[in-house]
Order: structure tokens, then C-alpha cells, then sequence
């Protein structure tokens, strides 16, 4: 990971939740990013990599379905069936669904990414593939999006979003990773990922 200063932007959310002045949640579109026919351009994305030192700490669900360690320090929202860790534009939501068959990557390519992208402002698209992690295979999928406009700065940042879909009969679980474009953040967001387990 690039272990440069990092000067990270003021402001309150990240791109999944957008916390307004009075700590409510903004509505979401797919993912929580901003919808189309937002009049603000984003501005120049700002610096967000993760630092070297960041520590993690283990989150498990409610109702007990999974484990997974998060960025410590990072502000915790719940909206639905999501838990939604953010810090400035780097945000982690995990959210659970009912998921009858094994996701694939066929399934996110043709069905899921459309929706997506219909739903997402400035959205571009980016890989869907099948990639490994140390509970088993899972379903990723790549794009860029604009943030929620910031409700403090007003400002908005192009983010660069992985998703990954993990998977036991009947329960899916989908860890939704976002940062600033041009942010290295590799090394932490395998770290949350790779910690993912499924509990009895």
C-alpha cells in the first residue's frame, strides 16, 4: 500500500450514507451512490487512501449470521437490512438478503450491474468475475460512481466501488467497498474481505 501523507477531505459521509445536519439518513439509490440527474459535478476527488496504520476490529451481525473485521473509528450507521461503516468518502456496507441459488457471475453480469447503472450517477462499469477469498469463492463486481454530495461541504467525489458477494444456501451477504478514485486502498479492503466468516 502507498505509504505517502495522506490529507483526507472534510466532511461527514461516505458514498453509501450521507448524514444530514439534523443525523438523519439520506435515501439511497442501488449501493447508496448518487442518482442520475444530480446538478453537481463531482469535484476533484480527494486523497483517500486508508493509512498503513489503521487498526481493524471484528463486527458480527445481529442476528449472529457472520463475522467480518472493519476499520476501527469509523462511524456506524444501520439503514434497513445494511450496516454502513464510514470515514470522510471510504465507506464499507455489508448488507444480507435472502438468496435462494449461488450467485454467479453470469447472473451479476446480466442482471445486477444494469440495475446499477441505471441507478448510480456517472456511473461507469468495470469487471465482474469470480474471484477467491479465505471463506470460499465469491461474486465481484466493479465500477466507478459519483458520491452523495456531501451535506457539509456540498461537494461530490468520483468513487472507485468493489462488491463482493458471498454466499451459503438460502443467505447472501454483500460487502460493498468504496473509496476515492485513485485511492490504494488494496490492502485494507482485503483485510475486511478476507475476514468474512459465515457463523453456525
Amino acid at each position: 500500500m502507498n505509504r505517502r501523507t495522506v490529507i483526507l477531505a472534510l466532511g461527514g459521509a461516505g458514498i453509501l450514507v450521507s448524514t444530514v445536519a439534523c443525523g438523519q439518513i439520506a435515501p439511497e439509490a442501488a449501493d447508496g451512490v448518487a442518482p442520475p440527474g444530480s446538478a453537481q459535478r463531482p469535484e476533484t476527488n480527494p486523497a483517500g487512501d486508508i493509512p498503513d496504520n489503521q487498526a481493524f476490529v471484528p463486527f458480527t451481525a445481529a442476528d449472529g449470521t457472520y463475522s467480518v473485521t472493519v476499520p476501527e473509528g469509523w462511524s456506524r450507521a444501520v439503514t434497513g437490512s445494511a450496516t454502513v461503516f464510514t470515514d470522510k468518502f471510504n465507506s464499507v456496507r455489508i448488507e444480507t438478503k435472502a438468496q435462494p441459488g449461488t450467485p454467479t457471475v453470469a447472473d451479476a453480469q446480466a442482471t445486477e450491474l444494469p440495475v446499477i447503472a441505471r441507478q448510480a450517477q456517472g456511473f461507469k462499469p468495470g469487471k465482474v468475475s469470480g474471484e477467491q477469498r479465505k471463506t470460499g469463492p465469491v461474486v465481484l463486481l466493479t465500477y466507478q460512481a459519483d458520491s452523495r454530495i456531501d451535506a457539509v461541504t456540498g461537494k461530490s467525489v468520483p468513487q472507485q466501488v468493489e462488491r463482493y458477494e458471498f454466499w451459503r444456501p438460502a443467505t447472501e451477504v454483500m460487502i460493498t467497498l468504496s473509496s476515492p478514485v485513485g485511492a490504494d486502498n488494496v490492502d485494507p479492503w482485503r483485510t475486511v474481505t478476507d475476514s468474512f466468516q459465515w457463523r453456525p
